[in-house]
């Protein structure tokens, strides 16, 4: 490993993502990546496609829909679920 990375496992990612979400609220994925950056002191550089797969992971994990049937998002809210529902008035 070439020195000054650090390797997070795929878990231990998720559970920070979920962290940073559940006291933050929504983020896109720069800034989750910004935040643990923020939190770990810069110890842990994270690329946004690290954020995304993590997101993917967790989306997968899930796999549920709720009632309505249109998927839960992860991280951020769903701008187009929001305009459907605000044109359906």
């Amino acid at each position: 490993m070439p020195e000054g990375k650090s390797e997070v496992m795929q878990g231990t990612l998720d559970l920070m993502v979920l962290k940073t979400l559940e006291s933050m609220g929504p983020l896109h994925g720069y800034g989750i990546a910004r935040r643990i950056e923020q939190v770990s002191e810069d110890v842990l550089q994270l690329n946004q496609g690290t954020i995304y797969a993590s997101l993917v992971r967790l989306h997968q994990k899930d796999g549920s829909r709720p009632a309505g049937g249109r998927r839960r998002t992860i991280g951020r809210r769903n701008s187009t679920a929001s305009r459907d529902r605000a044109g359906s008035n």
